[in-house]
């Protein structure tokens, strides 16, 4: 495995995804603390992490939250571990812990499977500014 930041929570993404997109603009804008990282799950570096965490990469309609040497997160786990990290005003994503991660997978299911249809898709992966390029994974 590359030289990942240990000290540091990858966020791999798809990158042609627009509601992903959005995602991860947000992510970087309430990060204060600078606690993640963002991986394309397109690219070369995201495609090895998916193979060394063991997840079909045929399978993969989601976001992975990857703590390296610890855990990682899937589907609304991700999303849920990744709102916990963001602050005090995202402590509500918490209420949704209570409930099954089976209904709370159902749900993330279903925007992933519609996410293109309703937010559309970008012909490339994101290319990250200046400001926020050393967030960003190769």
């Amino acid at each position: 495995m590359k030289n990942l930041p240990k000290d540091k929570k990858i966020i791999l993404f798809d990158g042609v995804c627009n509601l992903c997109d959005s995602a991860v603009q947000f992510i970087i804008k309430h990060d204060k603390k600078d606690v993640f990282r963002f991986v394309a799950l397109q690219s070369n570096l995201g495609k090895e992490i998916i193979k060394y965490i063991g997840i079909d990469a045929k399978n993969i309609d989601s976001i992975i939250l990857y703590q390296p040497g610890i855990a990682y997160y899937y589907k609304s786990e991700a999303a849920l571990e990744i709102a916990k990290n963001l602050g005090e005003i995202f402590y509500f994503a918490k209420l949704f812990s209570i409930l099954p991660t089976s209904f709370n997978n159902y749900i993330y299911d279903y925007v992933a499977k519609n996410r293109y249809r309703w937010y559309g898709k970008k012909d490339a992966c994101l290319i990250p500014t200046e400001e926020i390029k050393a967030k960003f994974l190769e």
